[in-house]
């Protein structure tokens, strides 16, 4: 198979390329089939856990729910506000949904396998910096949301486009960070390449603490609870997306599902082993031949996207105060601090200072540490929110204890709950007068009366 002949043209396409496009179709496959899947899954997953009974009527096990809703959205009538920006409006979905995609490309989700005969690995393409890429593409990604809330001309889609640019700037720097220790061991920043620097170990172990400030930077990343502030619906109607109908905002949709596919993805790849088979299936030989290494990595994925849901379906909302507060003051601190110590156990293992069984003790110490931080910070955190209450009772106690109903200026009447001091009624006219009479010469009214009558 050097080449393949199209019928009726004299034009060579070679093997090489055959095999690309079939891995590029399929791939986009996955991907599609994957968001209808998930969004299934995550509604009987959150109805299980909400004791409900979710999608059963649509195909079996309610499977087509969500082919039914997209055939739904494609036929509702595409509405757009008479004060947006057109061009913008609807160039924002694809900008949107688009780098989704592009994404996914250097995602290595098996091995080298056969296909027509010819050995290649389960990625459409092996670049020497693909994870730089992949957060250059999801880059752009955000700026589909920005886009969005700027173009609807209303103001609560404005406000959801201006907290996704926030939340992208605290939180892309965070993912960087916890990917720099991650480049330090591997020694490359290909995909491929650190799934098989992670042969004998997988990096969760030795970089759990970029681990989990990944998978917290991740789930902000891809605007899903407790982290989807850009379409609070409680706050902003619908966010970004509220002015969308139709098949804009099922691009958008769409590219929520791609992300939360691909930040797992990516997740796998650099810190769980990417295709490789787990412990204890890594000791049989074929486990990472083959196809089978698909099956491995598609598990891993199922457990992430099992975890997104579970987050969804258990913790509220941050305000959004809180939200920036964690980005800046908790993880991208805490990433400096451990890529310091990444860097020094790193150079200390080159030159043969340290082995494995120094290494162990110390990322555990580490570990230990990073809990310790987040402790103290919250601590201080705490103690900080109980002095601003302490302030604020005592002003209020203040408030309580001005009991003349003045409020420092104008009558107001009472607070509930608060005694007003009684008010002595202003005397009688002729007592007034009586006094002023005695003021004048020093006779009562009563002994003046008493002298003329005598």
């Amino acid at each position: 198979m050097d080449h393949w002949v199209i019928n009726g043209f004299d034009t060579h396409i070679e093997w090489w390329f055959i095999i690309a496009l079939i891995k590029a179709v399929a791939a986009f496959a996955m991907l599609v089939v994957l968001t209808l899947f998930n969004i299934w899954f995550e509604r009987r997953v959150v109805s299980w856990m909400q004791m409900r009974i979710g999608p059963n009527r649509v195909g079996p096990q309610g499977l087509l729910q969500s082919l039914a809703d997209g055939v739904k959205l494609a036929l509702k009538e595409d509405i757009v506000p008479t004060n947006a920006d057109k061009p913008v409006f609807w160039m924002a979905p694809v900008l949107s949904a688009v780098p989704a995609f592009l994404a996914f490309a250097v995602i290595p989700w098996g091995g080298s396998v056969s296909i027509f005969h010819h050995r290649t690995t389960l990625q459409l393409v092996d670049l020497p910096i693909g994870v730089l890429y992949i957060l250059a593409v999801s880059s752009i990604g955000i700026y589909g949301i920005v886009l969005a809330g700027w173009s609807s001309g209303s103001t609560y889609p404005l406000l959801g486009g201006i907290r996704s640019s926030a939340q992208m700037i605290s939180y892309e720097i965070a993912m960087g960070l916890s990917f720099a220790g991650v480049f330090l061991y591997a020694g490359t920043m290909s995909t491929s390449g650190i799934v098989a620097a992670q042969a004998q170990t997988w990096y969760i172990l030795p970089l759990c603490v970029s681990g989990i400030i990944y998978i917290i930077a991740m789930v902000g990343e891809t605007n899903r609870a407790p982290f989807d502030l850009p379409e609070a619906e409680g706050e902003l109607v619908g966010g970004f997306h509220t002015e969308y109908s139709s098949l804009k905002f099922a691009l958008f949709f769409l590219a929520e599902y791609i992300n939360l596919v691909t930040v797992s993805c990516l997740a796998i790849t650099m810190f769980f082993g990417g295709w490789r088979a787990p412990w204890p299936i890594s000791l049989w030989s074929g486990a990472n031949q083959g196809w089978y290494p698909m099956i491995w990595f598609l598990v891993k994925l199922m457990i992430f996207v099992f975890f997104f849901i579970w987050l969804r379906g258990t913790l509220p909302r941050l305000r959004y105060d809180q939200f920036m507060r964690l980005g800046w003051k908790v993880l991208i601190p805490v990433s400096l601090v451990w890529l310091l110590l990444v860097a020094v156990i790193r150079q200390l293992r080159n030159v043969g200072d340290m082995d494995q069984a120094h290494l162990i003790p110390i990322c555990i110490g580490a570990a230990a540490l990073f809990v310790l931080v987040l402790v103290a910070l919250e601590v201080r955190e705490r103690n900080q929110i109980g002095l601003d209450r302490r302030a604020r009772d005592a002003e209020e106690l203040a408030r309580e204890e001005d009991q003349d109903g003045l409020g420092g200026g104008f009558p107001v009447p009472p607070m509930p709950g608060q005694q007003r001091t009684p008010i002595t009624p202003r005397p009688l006219r002729s007592s007034l007068v009586a006094a002023a009479a005695l003021t004048a010469n020093g006779h009562t009214p009563a002994e003046e009366a008493s002298d003329g009558h005598q």
